[in-house]
């Protein structure tokens, strides 16, 4: 019985022995595992340069080359509305025809006390030719015509101050006025904006001001057109410089065929300068952004590895950063042309950690992208 005991105090001190063994092993694999972890998986891109053109961003607003709300000169009651809302019209087309029963009754007394006034004119200068009047009766014959002739005019005005037209060509608005109503002076009756062309107003800084002159291309972007950009050019620099704000006020046309550009509208606007840059570009995602400063992660070779192929680290690198287009980012400072970056993913790396290279996971960047979901 006692050999029994012992026998299985023996045994439960064997399996115990392995057990720890075993677990030992596991521990210290674990412990090998954290001082050696595994390699990243990045996406990379090489540091190259590109030919990009100059240009200067601004935020703009559309103006109408023509635009005005039109207006009643004077009082009176609206018998006829010839417009539609919406539509196009020529300069000189009847808009809105306001009373003018009397006013073209006093026209048809004014006419004939012209005409009478006509005839006893020119009888008085056939009798002074005949010397058979004398000088002062012409002389009141011809100022009684003239005054004839000048109310007759009067009459007229009032009449087409009542008849209102088209100022000029351009696309009418909601109509402001119904058949009947009484208008005073000054009362709307519909807005009418000449709309093609159109002038973009946009502020650039007055350091700028060298740079720019009549005649560049602008290009022209909106949100309400997505992906649709429109070109005009600079007509007009304001001679004059905003003094609170230290900007000049730049004026551009740009052609609107379809009457798709409202005044008003918020435009994106980009000028487009002769001179073209080279710049040393990576994608944007390989900028690590912080509040101190940007940086990326070059990718080189292990020194302290003497496999092959060789295995790749990470150097993390400060960079100084210029404009952006696209997909794409310019380096000023801190990176050559021909080093390689990690493109994706740089958010989880730090400095001197290993990394394992799969292009097949990178997606692909363009200078001008077209998001499917925008």
């Amino acid at each position: 019985m006692k050999k029994q005991i012992i026998r299985a105090i023996i045994g439960l001190v064997v399996l115990t022995g392995v057990l720890g063994g075993i677990k030992g092993l596991q521990i210290s694999r674990m412990i090998a595992q954290k001082k050696q972890p595994l390699p990243e998986t990045v996406t990379t891109a090489v540091a190259h340069t590109e030919t990009w053109e100059s240009v200067l961003t601004s935020v703009a607003s559309l103006v109408a080359v023509q635009g005005v709300m039109v207006s009643a000169e004077m009082t009176g009651k609206v018998v006829h509305i010839t417009f539609e809302p919406g539509t196009m019209v020529q300069a000189g087309d009847l808009l809105v025809q306001q009373d003018i029963a009397a006013e073209t009754a006093q026209l048809r007394s004014a006419e004939a006390m012209v005409a009478l006034a006509k005839i006893t004119f020119e009888r008085a200068r056939k009798l002074l030719s005949q010397k058979t009047s004398s000088q002062s009766e012409y002389d009141n014959a011809d100022a009684q015509y003239k005054q004839a002739v000048a109310q007759a005019d009067n009459m007229r005005a009032l009449i087409a101050k009542k008849t209102i037209r088209a100022p000029f060509a351009g696309v009418l608005g909601i109509r402001l006025v119904n058949v009947g109503q009484i208008l005073s002076a000054g009362d709307a009756i519909v807005s009418l904006q000449s709309l093609d062309p159109i002038f973009v107003n946009f502020s650039l800084p007055q350091q700028q001001l060298a740079r720019i002159n009549p005649g560049l291309t602008i290009r022209v972007k909106t949100d309400a057109f997505a992906g649709q950009v429109i070109e005009g050019t600079i007509t007009a620099i304001n001679p004059q410089v905003e003094t609170s704000t230290r900007n000049i006020m730049v004026q551009a046309t740009v052609k609107n065929t379809q009457l798709r550009l409202r005044p008003g509208m918020f435009v994106n606007v980009t000028v487009v300068l002769p001179e073209q840059d080279k710049v040393l570009v990576i994608p944007a995602t390989s900028v690590l952004n912080a509040p101190y400063s940007d940086s990326v992660f070059i990718v080189e070779n292990d020194a302290n590895n003497k496999n092959s192929p060789p295995a790749k680290v990470v150097r993390q690198q400060f960079v100084r950063l210029g404009v952006r287009r696209g997909d794409f980012v310019a380096v000023i400072a801190g990176l050559k042309e021909g080093e390689t970056v990690v493109s994706t993913g740089v958010f989880k790396l730090r400095n001197g950690q290993a990394v394992a290279v799969d292009n097949t996971l990178a997606p692909e960047f363009k200078i001008a992208p077209t998001p499917k979901d925008t």
